[in-house]
């Protein structure tokens, strides 16, 4: 092929089209500033800003019970009714996550997440080792009604909504009972009615499923746990541990899945968690856990059934983290202004991530009309009949 071949200069030009094309891509990607990384916090936070007129959107500390401890407080419409959330654990924080649940709620209520004594962004406000005495179910209670009396008096409000999820539920139903008046009414979110009886029930049932699951090392472990609790009704933090680790992986902490991890998670994401925050959830489950079970094992409402504000009870059908049947049988003795049971049928213990959907519809549907004044009361009071039947008066 001669040097002047119709070929040899096309393969020249394409050569000189390759480094020329090149050369313009190198400058391009030397003087072109890198993609900064997403801010996923900010996103969030932009995306849900309380934005309405005469909307709530702060995040407060406060002074409670001689310590600094952090609330968060939203609605879009600040004459609605409040509804504070005790969250569970001990120190498992819900704040760093009802950014993912919540959302709805805003439209009717205006929402509390309130981080307790010991957890979450309420233990970097506080020197551990000064409120490592402190920590109890009673003063923890007695916290949750020093909240109540600041929510009042800051947003104007003569009654409240408490919802209490899991060991939250042990402080919200402590809280109902001494407090009735400053309560609309009580939700019990994955209710504890008994330490003792909770635990040995969740035995029962997660000892059950390890046996229809045919899985060996599960019936080994849980056997071997046995006497559980322990004869003197102590619950060792191992114990619970491991009872724990199988309850979950057969579905008894969330409905179809083996873990919670996808759902603690969420607190990286956090527009109001920090990363101090979110370490300190752990810093504060091993501050409060060995000294918060104690309580726990000695909670004790099965005969308490005489309450002055209405008792709402949210069950997973699913749950045996804290079974409700437990607390549903609880109920049926129960007097009070007001009782109802609603059943999840696709939940366990978590059912505001399981069934997002129907924990607003019957907030909406059973808990926001207790609100109302006078007649309007009457018209929507619920309460559950001697032979379990919901049954709802309709004022005519």
């Amino acid at each position: 092929m001669s040097p002047t071949s119709p070929l040899r200069l096309c393969l020249a030009v394409l050569a000189r089209c390759l480094a020329v094309c090149g050369l313009m891509l190198g400058v391009a990607c030397a003087s072109t500033p890198p993609v900064p990384a997403v801010d996923a916090r900010a996103i969030i936070a932009d995306a849900r800003k309380i934005v309405t007129r005469d909307g709530v959107e702060e995040l407060l500390k406060i002074p409670v019970g001689g310590t600094e401890q952090w609330i968060s407080v939203r609605g879009r419409d600040r004459d609605n009714p409040i509804l504070l959330m005790i969250h569970g654990g001990p120190a498992s924080p819900e704040l760093p996550t009802s950014w993912a649940f919540q959302g709805g709620w805003e439209d009717f209520f205006t929402v509390v997440q309130w981080d307790q004594r010991g957890s979450g962004k309420t233990y970097t406000a506080n020197d551990p080792a000064r409120i490592a005495s402190t920590l109890s179910l009673d003063r923890i209670t007695e916290d949750a009604a020093e909240v109540v009396q600041y929510l009042r008096s800051r947003y104007g409000k003569d009654k409240v909504f408490v919802l209490g999820h899991s060991w939250g539920s042990l402080v919200g139903l402590g809280l109902a009972h001494r407090h009735p008046e400053l309560l609309f009414a009580y939700v019990g979110m994955g209710q504890v009615i008994s330490g003792q009886e909770n635990e040995r029930v969740s035995y029962a049932l997660t000892l059950a499923a390890a046996e229809a699951a045919h899985h060996t090392e599960a019936l080994q472990e849980l056997k071997a746990l046995a006497p559980y609790p322990e004869a003197d009704g102590s619950l060792p933090l191992q114990k619970i541990g491991i009872e724990r680790k199988w309850s979950n992986a057969f579905g008894g902490l969330v409905h179809g899945r083996d873990g919670i991890l996808h759902y603690l998670n969420l607190a990286e994401l956090s527009p109001d968690y920090t990363a101090q925050d979110v370490a300190a959830m752990d810093l504060g489950s091993q501050l409060s856990l060995p000294r918060l079970l104690p309580d726990m094992a000695r909670f004790d409402f099965l005969r308490v059934t005489d309450f002055g504000c209405p008792i709402i009870l949210f069950a997973g059908r699913h749950d045996t983290t804290t079974p409700s049947q437990v607390a549903a049988d609880w109920l049926q003795r129960v007097r009070a202004p007001g009782r109802q049971l609603v059943w999840f049928e696709h939940s366990a213990h978590m059912m505001m991530v399981e069934e997002p959907g129907r924990v607003l519809l019957h907030l909406v549907q059973d808990v926001l009309p207790l609100a109302a004044r006078g007649p309007a009361q009457a018209q929507y009071s619920c309460w559950m009949s001697q032979n379990t039947a919901v049954r709802c008066d309709t004022g005519k």
